[in-house]
């Protein structure tokens, strides 16, 4: 899940505190951070569907990537085998974000549309990385435009439907306000260690709510998502940079984390009913 429009935070809060300005306070768990998250600032153009359209999109050439390069590295982070990546797969990459990009995607259903944008976003990620390999993290591709720019999600990647996009366009204007449904950010993957897994195979019309459930399961219980020591509970920041997707409140978005632990760790959160600290890890999720 790629974050802010310049991914960041740390930097922007220096410029805008030695600007003079000041930052609205957050209580509780949140952080300055969370003033630069985007909002999700819907793009009008994209509602277009027809929930008649039954047609369905291959991805498979995505899956067999997927299954090639990612495995678990044992402690249920998923990981990309950049460096192993042979040119002819990297082409077959490039070959399917030309594929997709081409099909009328505003003509098919909401599942479709959904499953879509979340494989393009992914893909174009990991092509992305592929361009820069190797490199320490995906923050250090800066490629977007600006003085301030950081990191590649305000570059126009693709065009689709005569449309130029960015990977920030596709997350914060199309999936987020279209679907305002939280477990996308268990689905965009932003090559980084602190990001909810990419998953080993292809987002479908057929499996996109199972499969956003899984994702969400599985790093809602590990500790990049959640960690429990001490009575204290600390949580990945993107429950703090994207707060409003999880709830209007603290105790919503612990219901959230609830409601997708395990019965042990739910246990936990209800008796310990508060959220302490959040961090990130920016390393690239690389399998060396």
């Amino acid at each position: 899940m790629a974050l802010f429009s310049s991914c960041a935070a740390s930097r922007s809060v220096a410029r805008f505190a030695l600007a003079g300005l000041v930052l609205t306070g957050l209580s509780g768990f949140r952080s300055f951070e969370a003033n630069f998250a985007p909002d999700a600032d819907l793009w009008a153009r994209w509602e277009a569907h027809d929930p008649q359209n039954v047609s369905t999109i291959d991805a498979s050439d995505w899956t067999a990537l997927l299954r090639q390069y990612v495995s678990d590295d044992g402690s249920g982070l998923n990981r990309f085998a950049y460096g192993a990546v042979s040119d002819a797969d990297q082409r077959k990459l490039k070959a399917f974000i030309v594929d997709q990009a081409a099909l009328p995607i505003s003509t098919y259903a909401r599942p479709a549309q959904k499953a879509y944008w979340i494989n393009l976003y992914n893909a174009l990620t990991v092509d992305v990385v592929l361009d820069a390999y190797p490199v320490e993290s995906i923050r250090d591709i800066d490629i977007s435009p600006g003085f301030f720019a950081d990191g590649p999600w305000d570059k126009e990647l693709v065009s689709v439907e005569g449309e130029e996009l960015t990977l920030n366009v596709i997350e914060h204007r199309i999936l987020r306000p279209i679907w305002k449904d939280a477990r996308l950010h268990y689905a965009v993957n932003c090559a980084s260690v602190g990001c909810p897994n990419l998953q080993r195979e292809a987002f479908t019309a057929e499996n996109v709510e199972t499969l956003l459930n899984v994702a969400a399961r599985s790093y809602v219980n590990n500790a990049r998502g959640v960690s429990i020591s001490d009575g204290e509970v600390r949580i990945s920041s993107i429950y703090d940079w994207f707060f409003e997707d999880f709830g209007k409140t603290e105790e919503d978005v612990l219901e959230h984390l609830i409601a997708h632990s395990e019965d042990d760790q739910a246990k936990s959160l209800r008796a310990i009913g508060k959220l302490h600290d959040t961090g990130y890890d920016w390393t690239l999720n690389d399998a060396k």
